[in-house]
């Protein structure tokens, strides 16, 4: 006995119900299409088997366009395996999408059927599925649906914003806009002007020319010889500007008040930035056309290319499109009119703007309009599928419609389409290498920049962190310095009358003095000097006065700075001891010396 398994893709997740045997099942279609309105009679019939949701919006994005495509994602074949029986032949699976069943009988080999009741047990099921999952209510439900919709048609217009072709629909429909409003102010300002200068009409045919004609010359009684370097630049030939001068002397034209012409100059101005910006956005359109369709554009031109994919739509549009469809482009109307009427068919559209079916002779104009229409099936189709866009076979396709020309004028015969091709082909590759070694520079370029960068950025965090503890030893430093020069104007004040507490405190800091200074505190080496016995005198004084701490603490700071003289680089803490003994003994032998 076959089972029936029905799998139903939600935007919660996917559901598998199992109903009753197919045999009854498919005889009771009628049954089934009235027990679907009823849940009572429809749970009867169908079995919620395995629910597996959805873990996130991503990843149900991910499954909505794996089914869309017809591929088998990960989280349905874990559910299938899992769930359904091992024996594959006794399992039909029910799907609503021919392509997914078909990739899920290729890939798992169970057996998949589309229609029929399957259609009519989906529509109960999505009728019903918030009632047949547990904690699923038809609020949750509905706001999934919603915004899987919104994420799903989000990805699905995803596109390439280099090779964006709306763009260029919008800028030639807006040039094709320009070029009407800008004749038809010209008009007006030529009407307006006219009544005051009637004979510029006859010598400027342009209309932005005379727009700016009209601004510089304002009222005609002023115009006179300063003007003509002026008016020469404006019109590029130097006759015309004498002609306009010499006009403007004998014109016919009515007086104008100066309101009036303030008013024509404001208007004049108007039409002259639209016909400037009409410019920008011609060189605008030059460059994405180069961009997108580089191809069409070479063959055809900018303009008429531009309008092709604006009738069509897209470009994917127009490369779908068949060659006689392209070569009556926009000439729809004549077409049904001469369908309806038995008459002749247009025989070209958009592309008789080109220059090929100006140039052909009127009876072969059908025939170029033909053979041009497609050339632009086949370039616009390179344009729309290839990776790396170039314009070679664009040159190429033009350089067989010129020879096609020559043919019909001629005789002269034309190359192959293989020949031509073959060549394209060889071009277009080393053009592509081109193109990629330039990509290839400019992405070492930046990684190259990136890299010093972060180079930079890591120097000088380094630099910051290591610059701190110098810092900090250099600022100690620097007071050292400015003590070691202050204390030679403070030892007179040592061997005189002093307090014990400054004198306690001063000498036990290593300082550097000069040589006649720690002469005159080392009484061996200065046995014979005359200011001996006065030192000797005073040193009683202060040894009453002071403790015997403060007699040796003195006797160490003069011995240090003997050391300091004779030794700059400081000992350890050995010598400093040994230095502090033989000090001791030297103030012993004096005091001696003293009693005797």
């Amino acid at each position: 006995m076959v089972l029936l398994h029905v799998l139903f893709e939600h935007a919660v997740g996917y559901a598998l119900l199992a109903l009753k045997e197919v045999e009854e099942i498919s005889l009771l279609q009628p049954q089934v299409e009235e027990s679907v309105l009823n849940l009572g009679k429809f749970n009867n019939v169908v079995r919620l088997v395995a629910f597996c949701p959805f873990s996130s919006s991503q990843v149900a994005l991910e499954n909505a366009n794996a089914v869309s495509e017809g591929v088998v994602h990960e989280d349905l074949r874990l559910l299938l395996e899992t769930y359904l029986p091992s024996k594959k032949k006794k399992v039909l699976l029910g799907v609503g999408d021919p392509k997914i069943g078909a990739a899920i009988q290729e890939e798992l080999g169970y057996n998949c059927q589309t229609g029929g009741v399957i259609a009519e047990i989906l529509r109960g099921v999505r009728l019903h599925f918030h009632n047949l999952v547990k904690g699923l209510t038809d609020l949750s439900a509905c706001k999934a649906q919603l915004g899987l919709g919104h994420s799903y048609s989000r990805a699905k217009v995803k596109f390439n914003v280099n090779r964006v072709d709306n763009m260029i629909i919008q800028s030639i429909s807006l040039l094709d806009q320009l070029d009407k409003d800008i004749n038809t102010f010209s008009m007006r300002v030529r009407e307006w002007y006219g009544y005051h200068f009637p004979e510029l009409v006859k010598i400027i045919n342009d209309n932005a020319t005379y727009c700016r004609l009209a601004q510089v010359i304002g009222n005609r009684r002023e115009l006179n010889e300063e003007k003509l370097e002026k008016l020469e630049e404006l019109t590029m030939d130097g006759a015309k500007a004498k002609a306009i001068l010499d006009a403007s002397r004998s014109s016919m034209g009515m007086d104008i008040s100066a309101i009036d012409l303030i008013n024509i100059e404001s208007f004049s101005s108007r039409v002259v930035s639209l016909s400037e910006y009409r410019q920008s956005l011609h060189t605008y359109l030059r460059s994405k056309m180069s961009q997108v369709a580089p191809s069409l554009s070479a063959l055809i031109g900018e303009a008429v290319g531009a309008r092709l994919i604006a009738h069509a739509g897209s470009l994917t549009n127009l490369a779908k499109y068949p060659a006689s469809t392209v070569q009556i482009l926009g000439a729809e109307k004549a077409l049904f009119r001469a369908l309806k009427t038995r008459g002749n068919t247009p025989k070209y559209g958009l592309i008789f703007h080109s220059t090929f079916i100006g140039r052909a002779a009127a009876k072969n104009k059908g025939r170029i309009s033909r053979y041009l229409a497609n050339k632009c099936s086949i370039a616009s189709r390179i344009d729309c599928f290839s990776e790396v866009p170039t314009s070679v076979f664009g040159e190429k396709l033009r350089e067989q419609v010129e020879e096609r020309l020559s043919f019909y004028e001629t005789g002269e015969i034309p190359r192959k389409n293989l020949d031509v091709m073959k060549e394209a082909m060889v071009e277009a590759e080393e053009a592509a290498a081109e193109i990629t070694r330039k990509l290839e520079k400019q992405e070492k370029k930046r990684l190259k920049k990136e890299k010093k960068r972060l180079a930079a950025l890591a120097l000088a965090s380094s630099e910051n962190s290591s610059s701190t503890p110098e810092e900090c030893e250099e600022a100690s430093e620097k007071p050292k310095k400015k003590k070691k020069k202050q204390k030679p104007q403070e030892v007179p004040q040592e061997n005189g009358m002093e307090d014990p507490s400054t004198s306690f405190s001063k000498p036990k800091k290593k300082k550097s003095f000069s040589k006649e200074e720690l002469m005159s505190s080392d009484p061996e080496e200065t046995t014979g000097s005359p200011s001996l016995p006065k030192r000797k005198k005073s040193s009683p004084k202060e040894e009453t006065v002071n403790d015997p701490e403060e007699a040796g603490n003195r006797s160490v700071s003069k011995k240090k700075r003997k050391f300091s003289k004779e030794e700059p680089v400081s000992s350890g803490p050995e010598e400093a001891t040994s230095s502090k003994s033989s000090s001791k003994k030297k103030k012993k032998f004096r005091k001696e010396a003293q009693e005797d």
